[in-house]
């Protein structure tokens, strides 16, 4: 495909959904790292399960974008609804809505450790649940967008 001297050739529908699902992700594992290595605040068991989800969502998204690719969907719809799935449970065991004896923290860090209370709302669980969250919707749009 030919274009006029000095332009771009157009981005494929989708790719800038893609491109902002990817740095969902990637800041979303920045931040998830930076918790653990630099603030020392030690994941506890549905934070490793939310990790799980998480992690690989970079290398997938990353891999639809170069060369474009919608189909990345498949993959990255089911990590992200299982992350988003941990999280809010995660959350309403911490906001006390599940009895703590619900919890798969038996040993090692609580679920329900305060470390990070911003606001008095917003803490790790919140973060990582709006994260997915987000990820959902920007992940549903490319679909929509790409399918059109």
């Amino acid at each position: 495909m030919a274009t006029a001297l000095g332009s771009q050739p157009a981005a494929p529908a989708g790719w800038w959904w893609l491109f902002a699902a990817w740095l969902t992700a990637a800041g979303a594992t920045a931040g998830s790292l930076f918790f653990s290595s630099v603030m020392d605040l030690p994941p506890c068991v549905l934070c490793w399960y939310q990790r799980i989800a998480l992690f690989p969502l970079v290398l997938v998204l990353a891999a639809g974008l170069f060369p474009f690719d919608a189909r990345v969907v498949r993959y990255a719809l089911p990590l992200a609804a299982a992350g988003w799935a941990v999280a809010g449970y995660h959350n309403l065991l911490y906001w006390g809505v599940v009895p703590e004896s619900l919890s798969p923290c038996s040993e090692g860090v609580s679920c329900t450790n305060k470390h990070l209370d911003l606001f008095g709302v917003v803490s790790i669980p919140l973060l990582s649940w709006v994260g997915f969250t987000v990820l959902i919707a920007l992940v549903v749009v490319l679909k929509r967008r790409a399918s059109s």
